[in-house]
């Protein structure tokens, strides 16, 4: 069974997606995991982070991205999403890795987004539009041990969709007032969501990223995070602030590096990223235990 985890953030530019990918490389290449990325962010950076430009922009251009799917549900008599097509295996620039696969995402889901809620309900009222990504890869849910989800930076259909499948979700960000200010309203509004669906989708935990050690904002908002959260707790592990792990999202080619430890950096980052995919292990499987 494949634990599903979102990785969401309403305000950009937090690490989510470099988080996501991080993590998921860990668990594909120290763990030996069997790992899948769902991009459904517009900006496609987990998309690039793991295949490049040059493949991204052959896959879109013959419509195998995740965007055609939800296409697809606004236009069904002509279906044009090949989920074999678009499924991408041993995607990342880490030469030995070979556990991870992807999804890709596209700019186009930025106009499908507001489509998405006139979509006819079809026969029966099945064709639901949060149930989209669910049917759309219902078929390859169990090859895999964990999905990881990039969710666009909002609560809208196309966010809805991955938080539907998933058994929890985490929330990268940056430990300042601005970055901080919409984790409230993310957990009360996942936990509505919930609800409404019948569904538990657990706050797993809030990674703290770009951390600057000694600032003195940052010591004060993560204090504050720990003591006043009360629906997500706080990962122990915190992500420095590195231009190595800048540098990391860069796609040059598919064998840019050979290990993982030297995509992320010797200073301290790879076993940065290492305990905190341990740690996102650890709440994962006590999720599921809890089912």
């Amino acid at each position: 069974m494949a634990i599903i985890i979102s990785f969401i953030n309403l305000k950009g530019g937090v690490g989510k997606t470099t988080t996501a990918v991080a993590v998921a490389e860990m668990l594909s290449g120290v763990f030996d995991r069997k790992v899948l990325v769902i991009d459904l962010d517009p900006q496609t950076n987990a998309t690039l982070m793991l295949i490049g430009e040059e493949k991204w922009e052959n896959l879109n251009e013959n419509h195998h991205t995740i965007a055609q799917l939800f296409l697809d549900a606004i236009y069904p008599n002509y279906s044009k999403f090949n989920l074999k097509k678009t499924l991408q295996h041993q995607v990342s620039n880490v030469r030995d890795l070979i556990n991870l696969d992807l999804l890709p995402s596209s700019l186009d889901l930025i106009n499908i987004q507001d489509r998405l809620g006139t979509i006819s309900t079809g026969r029966f009222y099945a064709a639901n539009p949060i149930n989209i990504l669910r049917r759309g890869i219902k078929s390859i849910i169990d090859q895999y041990d964990y999905i990881l989800i990039d969710c666009p930076p909002n609560l809208g259909i196309v966010t809805l969709n991955g938080l539907r499948i998933s058994h929890g979700y985490i929330i990268p960000t940056i430990p300042d007032i601005l970055s901080t200010y919409g984790i409230p309203q993310i957990t009360k509004t996942l936990g509505d969501f919930s609800e409404t669906i019948a569904e538990t989708i657990h706050p797993l935990g809030i990674v703290i990223s770009q951390y600057h050690p000694g600032m003195s904002l940052h010591d004060r908002v993560i204090k504050d995070l720990r003591r006043y959260s009360k629906d997500a707790r706080v990962f122990e592990t915190q992500i420095p602030h590195k231009q190595q792990i800048a540098e990391a999202v860069e796609f040059d080619h598919p064998n840019k590096f050979t290990t993982l430890r030297q995509k992320w950096g010797y200073g301290g980052q790879f076993e940065k990223y290492l305990n905190l995919t341990k740690e996102i292990r650890i709440a994962a499987s006590q999720v599921l235990k809890s089912k």
